[in-house]
């Protein structure tokens, strides 16, 4: 018997499969360290057929993974926008009620049978993100950068990008 198929017995247990496809895509690529680490988190809840059932609160996942509670907040939010999870049911703090997540590459167990994952991250386009300021950025008017005016030497020109390579 070889040491890798002996070390396989050793029990390590679960794993979490995760497909390239999702891997490589925009969607992905585009999460913070923080939302990777929550969305991992709340896959470990996953046995193959509780997916729409996977409890995680806020509070308990930043304590789980040692972050703030905002981090944990916003990275909730970010797998959110981007299609990786769905929030079932909202959780409770004065009922002690965890939230209810759905992973969306992980099919559901419905009373009539199984349903394929929605993989709603797929639609998810850079585009379509919210990055900086909210701010209505319409109206303004730009203003070409040109080098500085010296006393001496040539006349204002423009700067030039530099061509790929070279």
């Amino acid at each position: 018997m070889s040491s890798r198929r002996r070390d396989s017995k050793k029990g390590d247990g679960q794993f979490a499969y995760l497909p390239y496809g999702m891997l490589k895509s925009d969607a992905w690529r585009s999460l913070s360290g923080a939302a990777v680490r929550v969305l991992l988190e709340l896959h470990t809840r996953f046995n193959g057929s509780n997916n729409g059932r996977l409890f995680l609160s806020h509070m308990e996942a930043a304590k789980a993974l040692g972050m703030g509670k905002a981090t944990v907040q916003r990275a909730f939010k970010d797998l959110e926008c981007r299609g990786f999870i769905v929030l079932m049911n909202p959780g409770s703090w004065y009922h002690r009620k965890a939230h209810e997540w759905r992973l969306t590459f992980k099919p559901m167990q419905q009373a009539k049978g199984r349903e394929p994952p929605s993989n709603e991250w797929r639609g998810w386009r850079a585009e379509n993100a919210e990055h900086g300021s909210r701010t209505d950025q319409t109206g303004g008017t730009t203003v070409p950068f040109q080098n500085r005016e010296h006393r001496h030497g040539s006349e204002l020109e423009p700067v030039r990008r530099e061509a790929a390579g070279g």
